[in-house]
């Protein structure tokens, strides 16, 4: 198979890269150039801008893209409409966030999208989710039952630039006692970048259509266990302390960015966003493996990074240690 990748350098694109070069694919990978151009260096790179810098893709033909770099509604438009006649299948990685509520537990692939206030937003911070609602569209406007829609919870595993699950696995192998967000109970949904990677090349291969949640375990997951298998694969001695959402928040501490994995049960609104339905994918072939082989595999990842750059998520080893003392002392 003709396969382009839009993207491709990083993370999940990169993942997809190895697992189509290793199923012998023949691979282009399309980028700016700003990472990963010693990447796969028996691989044709073509280097341009999905904004009005398409040229290096004019005049190709591919049996299938995917897109791993699509935010703007306008940008993809300009892929889509180059190539919907060069291409034979079009797979776009969206979001989980790209459904307009989660208030409910369990939210399918039917449930409602999430809406722009008007077509010229381009805030990704603020419209993250409707955005991509927006970009999926424009794939399927141009790609009608060529069209396969990737919307992934949160990614996680080596590669990983984002530490929201890092943190975790690094904490469990380090000594001392360590701060765990709100309860045990909590529910969690992750996906390895691996089998996303393997299911999602899969799923182009034989030309799926349609929209697939793309989240993991396959039977309920919670922070407890989460914590609790990455302190006993990292080695890291010292007990979990819980600490309630009501002192985190009294101490000013983010969700989500300084407490990874960690939403509020108290915010309605995101009650559903661990917990949506993955049936469709799973009856569609997707096959995870156990957390523990997730966490080993960030661990060993993780350790060939330099331990003292910074990290873009989680808390320091110091503040960690100020808000225990400060949880203690509120307890007596």
């Amino acid at each position: 198979m003709r396969l382009l990748i839009l993207g491709g350098t990083v993370f999940l694109g990169k993942h997809i890269a190895e697992a189509a070069l290793s199923a012998g694919h023949d691979v282009t990978l399309f980028h700016r150039g700003q990472h990963g151009r010693d990447l796969f260096p028996s691989t044709e790179h073509l280097l341009g801008d999905r904004d009005g810098g398409l040229a290096a893709l004019e005049g190709r033909r591919f049996d299938a893209a995917i897109d791993m770099s699509g935010y703007l509604p306008r940008v993809v438009r300009q892929s889509v409409e180059l190539l919907a006649d060069s291409v034979g299948h079009y797979t776009f990685i969206s979001s989980v966030s790209a459904y307009r509520s989660f208030t409910e537990i369990g939210l399918t692939e039917d449930a409602p999208l999430a809406k722009l206030p008007s077509e010229s937003e381009e805030d990704i911070g603020t419209w993250y989710g409707a955005l991509k609602a927006r970009c999926e569209a424009e794939v399927s406007r141009r790609f009608p039952g060529r069209d396969l829609l990737i919307r992934p919870g949160l990614i996680v595993g080596p590669d990983d630039p984002s530490d929201r699950f890092t943190y975790w696995v690094a904490r469990g192998a380090r000594d001392g006692e360590v701060l765990a967000p709100g309860r045990p109970g909590h529910p969690v949904q992750v996906i390895d970048v691996r089998d996303l990677a393997a299911w999602t090349l899969a799923m182009a291969e034989r030309g799926a259509s349609g929209a697939y949640n793309a989240a993991g375990p396959a039977t309920p997951l919670t922070m407890g266990e989460v914590l609790a298998i990455c302190r006993e694969v990292g080695g890291g001695v010292g007990p979990l302390t819980w600490v309630t959402e009501g002192f985190l928040a009294e101490q000013g501490v983010a969700p989500w960015t300084e407490m990874p994995l960690f939403i509020p049960e108290s915010d309605p609104d995101s009650i559903g966003l661990d917990s949506v339905s993955i049936r469709r994918a799973l009856e569609a072939g997707l096959s995870l493996r156990p957390l523990r082989d997730t966490v080993q595999g960030t661990l060993v990842w993780e350790r060939t990074r330099p331990q003292d750059a910074p990290r873009r998520n989680g808390i320091t080893a110091k503040r960690e240690q100020e808000l225990l003392a400060a949880w203690h002392k509120s307890r007596t």
